[in-house]
């Protein structure tokens, strides 16, 4: 915490927007620095995510086109038949909303992501495009948090 709070802007807003790729997210963070604690910066994070725009949102999407955790621990019969799958239900899913699927896989363990994922992504593609925009701003919330948690506690 310590290190973000004395970081130059530019590179507390470099970090910042590793952890959600909304230039405008990342600024306002950057502005109201120091923060006492992590809480205090989550609860700045949440308010900011709340109050993206459309445009903040798009932006902030675009930026997880790669997944920033790859589907590990999954092994066994039926994997490739499953990671084809995945493929194929975020194919429809950027088809349909266009923007890539993003959830949060904080809390689960490595073994437990692909189906994860699975079953969120095919839960997801039956949303009305605004209901899934909703869902997706959420699910950037989270793992924004998720971000700002491991950046707050790195000394690097």
């Amino acid at each position: 915490m310590a290190r973000l709070n004395a970081a130059a802007p530019d590179a507390a807003e470099a970090a910042l927007l590793r952890c959600c790729a909304s230039r405008r997210w990342a600024r306002r963070l950057a502005a109201h620095r120091p923060y006492p604690d992590l809480d205090a910066l989550l609860a700045a994070a949440d308010e900011a995510s709340y109050d993206l725009t459309p445009d903040d949102l798009d932006e902030a999407l675009a930026g997880e086109t790669a997944s920033p955790r790859p589907l590990v621990g999954a092994r066994g019969r039926g994997t490739l038949a499953a990671h084809t799958a995945l493929r194929a239900a975020q194919a429809e899913y950027e088809r349909r909303f266009r923007h890539s699927f993003v959830v949060c896989l904080d809390g689960f363990r490595d073994a437990e992501v692909l189906n994860a994922v699975l079953t969120a992504i095919h839960d997801r593609l039956g949303n009305e495009p605004e209901e899934e925009r909703a869902l997706a701003a959420e699910e950037l919330r989270r793992i924004a948090r998720g971000r700002l948690a491991h950046l707050a506690a790195s000394r690097a």
